[in-house]
């Protein structure tokens, strides 16, 4: 039985585990308590020691004994709900019903006066006394066996204001009696069928009840309300005694004309009086969330003044509907009534006469009161512009300006534009505007004045999601530019998105107001890291209220929501309408009203942190300009700093300890800020050390700026550090000092390099009088992807190349800042224009790093919370970390939620450059929601975190989504702590139980960011050209596991990351890598099934598939015997045959993708078929001749031979061995074309490691790779005495091109690879050889495209390497047997027309004389060479597949004018690449 069925004291065991579950307790102590068999009556009993003694730590007690306090309380209210509806029936007992706010009685809410708003003064007493943001609890929620209810105010006695509505199923305050004459008493009916019946039943029935209440009033001589649609009776269980249901009025003339009775049941001489008395019907709407029927309370007060009704008593008939006759009649006898109670009972006959005695003394009573409350009261005004600085900033001084602000609000007039000039200065994210004329007249027309936005209508702004365009992505900007949505259209807009009226925008916009809503807290801004401020400027509209309901509903209440007006009639109807979803005193506690605009906008500047003054920049005149914000927005992209930056702060707010935690901050391992320098320079707090590499930087930045070297308009200046060492210091150190001198900004790598060059030029350009003559702009960059950087360096060098205007000074200086663990090494690639930040000090340095560390300690700052600085101060010895660690942890609880937060975050930090762990993620998993209540946000999660958590954690915050996160405070102390805290526990059980955490999977803030860092750790490989110390072929993790666990492990924890992310394709890839290069084959191939299954088309996948059965064919034909069988033979040729077909289909994927180039199908297809030929040659079928040739082989794959042995058994085989040569051939063409357009990543110091593995020499020396393959391909197809057979005919053309393969001389790349070869007298005797295995008059004997091509690029070479070969044709000759490439109809390949620009090209000794034909082949091959380029780039960026220069173009004529690159190479010393060419 489901234990929500059952009391506590019924449940067993299985019980008690289920409700814990639904806790949120964790897992391990649910077990722990199961195992305890701990029942219901046991569970009743816990105490905090048991608790402890089973291990359960202080968090989980805590809400444990919370929650089963509300179980407790929950079950026991149930319980008297229960007694009460069966022991007390009657109407009496119904307004006794425990139906009170869950923080108090029903009086606290609404007593005492007339049922208005709860008293000012005890609301300014709440908001006064409150120094943190507090968690504003609802005061005004009842509890119920079945609903929470909220109690709701009457609408005061005598109002007119159609603004006051009633929310449905809300409940008043129980009828009531007499109380001092001016408070009305109340008395409710709930009228539900009168309402349905006809005009005579319904006036008959409204008459008399409002007659016999008022008669009831008038003679007790009190005020008093009759309320109509008021739940009156707890016979329907549905309902409460005092809920609000309303009732449907279909006519209002039927109540109102229902009053005509008085003349009829009254004396004629008291009928006036009574008119006077009996105020006419008030119809309050009842407003629902969940239905759009219109229902109304209908309300008639009573008030006899003491003017009207003194002497008087008012005796009474009613009007009753007969039945029978359908006849409205009057009671025989006048019935004199009075209040007794809640109740208006008839004053019985022997009391008559007492009653009317006492008329005089309530007459008398009736005056007093009348006389007491005219008097005038005074009004003690309330403490607004505290309350303001409450709920704006927690009442500190200042405002956090790390706070992000929503803003709502609606028309904006005209006399209030110069009182908004605080909304200048916050952080404004978005902007929900309700004016339509916003834009000509109104808000946005001042705000875009002061600041870049991008404006939106509401339905743009939801959709984006769906289209690819969310506000989320960083090249939309939603954190640098304010982002203004015009939620009903806007009147000067020519589009369809025209303003409505409100039932218009509720059909049709509303839903996307909603989702609006839903993106903003749901996936970009976290809970406390932003405000909604409501500012109503104008009578509001329905629309608005729909904007609160949605902001508190996604937030779950009003604390992080405030209000402000300053026409109370305005909030009222805003108040109103909102408390459907929200009680009226839970929006006084958030609402400032009254308090004047201007008042509001003084007050609010008087908070902020920093001065509105200018900002500026250097110029070339060395005079200043100023900055406008406006201007700065523009340039998003950057960060730019300023002349005079952080001079806007206001010292005198800041404390000492605020200064101290900037500082101390800092030493602890967070980025250096702006703020740091600044208070440095003041001598507000210490110096920051000068490193030597900081003295070292700025040489090099004088030196590029004075022109030394290479005089480049985009030069660069290179930071290579060690993590920790002070690398990203030094550079900002060097902005800050060059700041007046250069124009500096940061880059946020966010943003495509397109946006970055463009805004990096008008920065340049910003206010110069001549843009010819403008300062250098520095620009930094930190912890880029290479890529990335020479993108932007392309694009600012071709934007300053279009200007065509020339600098001695270059335009740009990138300096580029970036992490490596082996810095050194960088920078002797390139010294002269790298800086390497190393952890070791030098002599110097060590002195002023103990000298600081002093201070710091001077300071009474611990060395465990600066111990980034300390360690650093250590030169991050191995030792000193580890003993340093160990020292931190030594009493640390190893089982605590926190603890175990320390493990993932240094899991990731350790494995995974750069991670870190959203702050969001970090509260969800410590489950800090479930007991802060009332503090502020960051407070909490520091002050949760146990001693040794706050000492290894820095808070950052994330510089495109503004995402605070947290995470260990270096990467060496994260390994540290991964081993000492591991204990037994291996690092992949740990990943495994990480992937387990729901918790932190299912953190909607930074969910992209923390998956992209899971799949790092699982995926990311490690290479030197990033800056990693070796290159891996799987992620360092899970080298680390295959190392330490064995590979078995690695492979569950693989799975684990498949089944628990998603599924990834990519998952399943390295899956089966794994498993083939652990030799387990049949698993590789399962899972290079599965990830192509889940992207069929993708290359590197494909590619994949072809290595798993690569491996497979090479693993079994290693481990060849002689017992295997012909048909063990078939199934190894048929393993190397599907994984060719496998690699044919990568390089067919791979054409058809347009944004990469993956050539690696075509290196799989000829390292496994090249190894093919080498197992076939090993058969007996086709045994080795005396010249150690494999003639029967080569005559086998060449031509319809068949040998009897093997005709039948390899009957599927021929017809795909036979067409082996030629999809070996293609293969070798197209890396040889693509090898002769593009540089390699050649890597000199793999060199002499290549010499021993050939398993790299593809990555790294690929035209060597070529080469050898080709050799090996040949070879195989060549024998001498098959070629003495086939003399002259289609064979001896075959064998005679294999040869010239085998020689080197079958393809380009091959033939231009002589070029680089040391010793050229050898190149040369190699290439006249190849000559001579062509034809001796080619001119005659015509040669296949080709051959032909081969043929005139040897000549070419030769010519390089031995000009006076007697070999060399003329290059007339050579022009004559070219011209087949221009005048042929069909295509022919890019190095067609390469000879052809080679032969072609203008040439002083042979074209003396003008020739236009020549002019027309050499324009055509240019044209052609660009046009098959543009194909073959498809839509890759340049700089990732940049051109390689074969030859320049050199004095002289003929062939002696080409100039090969690597004479250039060789005359150079150092620093010379191909990139540089």
């Amino acid at each position: 039985m489901d234990y929500r069925t059952l009391p506590v004291s019924k449940w067993d065991e299985h019980h008690v585990r289920c409700w814990l579950e639904s806790t949120g307790i964790k897992k391990e102590y649910i077990e722990k308590l199961y195992e305890e068999e701990v029942t219901g009556p046991a569970l009743v009993a816990l105490d905090d020691s048991f608790l402890r003694g089973i291990g359960m730590k202080g968090g989980q007690i805590h809400v444990l004994t919370h929650k089963r306090k509300e179980l407790l309380q929950l079950q026991q209210n149930t319980e008297e709900a229960k007694h009460s509806t069966s022991t007390t029936p009657d109407r009496t007992a119904a307004q006794t019903d425990p139906v009170t706010p869950r923080n108090g009685s029903a009086q606290n809410t609404s007593s005492g006066d007339n049922g208005g708003p709860v008293d000012k003064s005890s609301r300014e007493n709440t908001a006064s006394t409150s120094g943190k943001r507090q968690r504003r609890s609802n005061n005004s929620q009842l509890t119920s066996t079945d609903d929470h209810l909220e109690l709701s105010n009457c609408r005061p006695f005598r109002s007119q204001n159609t603004d006051f509505k009633y929310v449905k199923d809300k409940v008043l305050s129980p009828e009531s009696g007499v109380n001092d004459l001016i408070t009305p008493c109340h008395e409710y009916k709930s009228f539900a069928v009168a309402a349905e019946l006809n005009k005579n039943q319904l006036q008959s029935k409204f008459a008399s009840e409002v007659i016999r209440f008022a008669s009831a009033c008038m003679n007790i001589r009190t005020n008093g309300t009759i309320h109509f649609g008021i739940m009156d009776s707890i016979e329907d269980r549905a309902h409460k005694h005092g809920q609000i249901v309303g009732i449907k009025v279909k006519e209002r003339e039927h109540y109102v004309d229902a009053l005509d009775y008085i003349e009829k049941c009254f004396c004629e001489d008291l009928q006036e009086i009574a008119r006077k008395c009996i105020h006419p019907p008030v119809f309050v709407e009842v407003i629902s969330k969940d239905s759009q029927e219109q229902r109304f309370v209908v309300e008639v007060d009573i008030e006899p003044t003491s003017s009207l009704v003194k002497g008087k008593f008012f005796e009474v008939y009613l009007p009753k509907y007969n039945e029978g006759s359908h006849k409205v009649t009057l009671t025989k006898d006048r019935a004199l009534y009075q209040r007794l109670g809640a109740k208006s009972e008839p004053v019985k006959p022997n009391n008559l006469a007492t009653f009317i005695r006492g008329l005089k003394d309530r007459d008398t009573q009736r005056e007093k009161a009348e006389l007491s409350s005219a008097e005038v009261h005074t009004q003690i005004p309330q403490n607004l512009g505290r309350k303001l600085s409450i709920l704006l900033n927690d009442g500190k001084s200042c405002m956090d300006d790390s706070l992000w602000y929503i803003l709502v609000t609606n028309r904006c007039e005209k006399e209030n534009l110069n009182h908004i000039n605080f909304l200048m200065h916050l952080n404004i994210f978005c902007v929900f505007d309700f004016d339509e004329n916003s834009n000509i007249s109104g808000l946005y027309s001042k705000y875009k004045e002061h600041h870049a936005t991008r404006s939106y209508f509401l339905q743009d702004f939801s959709n984006e999601g769906k289209t690819g365009n969310s506000l989320a992505q960083k090249h939309l900007s939603p954190f640098d530019q304010t982002s203004w949505i015009f939620c009903n259209g806007r009147s000067d807009f020519l589009g369809d998105e025209k303003p409505c009226d409100e039932n218009t925008w509720i059909r049709t916009k509303k839903k996307y107001l909603k989702k609006a809503v839903t993106r903003i807290c749901d996936e970009i801004l976290p809970k406390g890291s932003f405000i909604v401020l409501f500012l109503l400027l104008s009578p509001v509209q329905k629309p608005l209220v729909d904007a609160f309901q949605e902001f508190y509903a996604e937030m779950n209440g009003t604390e992080y929501i405030v209000c402000i007006a300053e026409c109370r009639e305005n909030y009222e109807k805003w108040a109103h309408l909102a408390q459907v979803s929200c009680s009226i005193e839970m929006l006084e506690q958030c609402s400032v009203v009254g308090m004047k605009l201007s008042h509001v906008d003084a007050t609010i500047q008087a908070m902020l942190p920093s001065t509105a003054q200018p900002r500026h920049l250097p110029v070339f005149m060395r005079g200043l300009c100023t900055l406008p914000s406006l201007e700065e927005e523009k340039l998003f992209s950057l960060e730019i700093l300023c002349v005079d930056q952080c001079d806007d702060i206001k010292l005198d707010l800041l404390t000492e300890k605020e200064i101290q935690e900037i500082e101390q901050s800092f030493y602890r391992g967070k980025k250096i800020t702006w703020e740091n320098f600044w208070l440095a320079d003041k001598g507000l707090c210490g110096e920051i050390i000068e490193r030597e590499a900081c003295k070292d930087a700025s040489k090099l930045l004088d030196d590029i700026l004075r022109g030394r070297e290479f005089n480049y308009s985009v030069a660069k200046l290179k930071i290579f550090h060690h993590p920790g060492s002070g690398g990203s210091t030094i550079a900002r150190q060097v902005l800050w000092k060059r700041r007046k001198d250069l124009r500096c900004a940061v880059i946020k790598a966010s943003y495509p390099p397109v946006t970055v060059c463009e805004h990096a030029l008008a920065f340049r350009d910003y206010e110069e009088k001549d843009i010819s003559c403008c300062l250098p702009v520095l620009l930094l960059i930190e912890d880029y992807d290479e890529d990335y950087l020479e993108e932007l360096r392309t694009e600012l060098m071709d934007a300053v190349a279009s200007r065509k205007t020339n600098s001695p000074r270059p335009y740009f200086i990138l300096m580029c800042c970036r992490r490596s663990n082996d810095p050194a090494r960088l920078c002797k690639a390139s010294p002269l224009d790298t800086v390497a930040v190393t952890h070791k000090l030098t002599d110097s340095e060590k002195i002023l790093f103990k000298t600081k560390l002093e201070k710091l300690r001077q300071k009474d700052i611990k060395p465990e919370f600066i111990l980034t600085f300390v360690l650093m101060c250590e030169e991050f010895n191995a030792t000193y970390v580890r003993d340093f660690v160990a020292h931190i942890l030594q009493d640390i609880d190893r089982s605590s939620r926190d603890t175990c937060l320390m493990r993932y975050v240094a899991l990731l930090n350790f494995y995974v450059p750069n991670s870190y762990v959203s702050l969001s993620h970090c509260e969800a998993f410590l489950g800090l929601g479930v007991y802060t209540e009332r503090k502020t946000r960051a407070y909490d999660f520091k002050s949760h975190l146990s001693e040794q958590a706050r000492m290894i954690f820095i808070e950052l915050k994330e510089s495109t989504s503004y995402i605070s996160s947290v995470q260990i405070i270096h990467c060496l102390v994260a390994r540290e702590i991964l081993h000492q805290l591991s204990g037994n526990e291996p690092q992949s059980q740990l990943a495994m139980t990480l992937l387990q955490e729901k918790t932190l999977f299912g953190n909607r803030f930074g969910q992209e960011e923390f998956i992209k860092f899971i799949r790092d750790l699982f995926i990311r490989r490690d290479k030197r050209s990033r800056g990693d110390s070796t290159d891996t072929l799987f992620s360092p993790f899970i080298e680390h596991v295959c190392k330490a666990e064995g590979c078995e492990k690695a492979i569950a924890v693989l799975k684990a990351a498949y089944e628990l992310i998603g599924k990834d394709a990519f998952f399943a890839q390295q899956l089966a890598r794994l498993h083939y290069n652990n030799e387990k084959f049949r698993e590789a191939e399962y899972w290079a099934e599965v990830a192509k299954l889940h992207s069929p088309d993708d290359s590197y996948i494909l590619d994949t598939e072809g290595q798993v059965y690569r491996k497979w064919f090479s693993f079994t034909v290693d481990k060849m015997t002689q017992e295997d069988t012909p048909e063990s033979i078939i199934q190894k040729i048929e393993m190397a045959l599907k994984a060719m077909r496998c690699f044919r289909a990568a390089q067919q994927a791979a054409k058809a993708e347009r944004d990469s180039m993956n050539n690696a199908g075509y290196f799989g297809e000829v390292e496994v078929g090249c190894r093919l030929l080498k197992f076939l040659s090993t058969l007996h079928v086709f045994c080795v001749n005396p010249d150690r040739e494999s003639s029967e082989l080569v005559k086998y794959l060449t031509t319809d031979y068949i040998p009897k042995d093997i005709e039948k058994a390899w009957g599927r085989l021929h017809g795909r061995l036979k067409g082996l040569r030629q999809n070996l051939y293609n293969a070798l063409e197209w890396i040889s074309e693509d090898l002769s357009y593009f540089q390699t990543d050649k890597n000199h110091e793999k060199e002499e490691e290549d010499k021993k593995d050939e398993k790299e020499e593809q990555i790294y020396n690929p035209r060597k790779w070529l080469k050898r393959q080709s050799e090996v391909y040949a070879r195989f197809f060549t024998s001498a005495s098959l070629l003495e057979e086939s003399k002259g005919g289609p064979g001896s053309q075959l064998m005679r091109r294999m040869n010239i393969y085998r020689s080197g001389g079958g393809s380009v790349t091959n033939i231009l690879s002589f070029l680089t070869d040391k010793k050229e007298n050898r190149s040369a005797e190699k290439l006249e050889n190849i000559l001579s295995l062509y034809t001796e008059n080619p001119l005659r004997d015509r040669l296949e495209d080709n051959d032909l091509i081969n043929y005139i690029l040897c000549h070419i070479t030769l010519a390089c390497l031995a000009p006076g070969s007697a070999r060399l044709l003329p290059m007339q000759t050579l022009r004559e047997l070219s011209v087949r490439f221009f005048k042929g109809k069909r295509p022919f390949p890019a190095s067609a027309h390469f000879l052809l620009t080679l032969l072609y090209w203008p040439d002083e000794a042979l074209d003396k004389e003008p020739n236009p034909d020549k002019d027309e082949i050499l324009n055509t091959a240019l044209h052609t060479l660009k046009r098959l380029y543009d194909i073959k780039m498809k839509d890759v960026p340049t700089r990732k597949k940049r051109i390689y220069t074969h030859f320049f173009l050199g004095k002289g004529y003929g062939l002696g004018r080409n100039t090969h690159t690597m004479l250039f190479k060789t005359l150079h010393v150092a620093g010379f690449a191909d990139k540089a060419i």
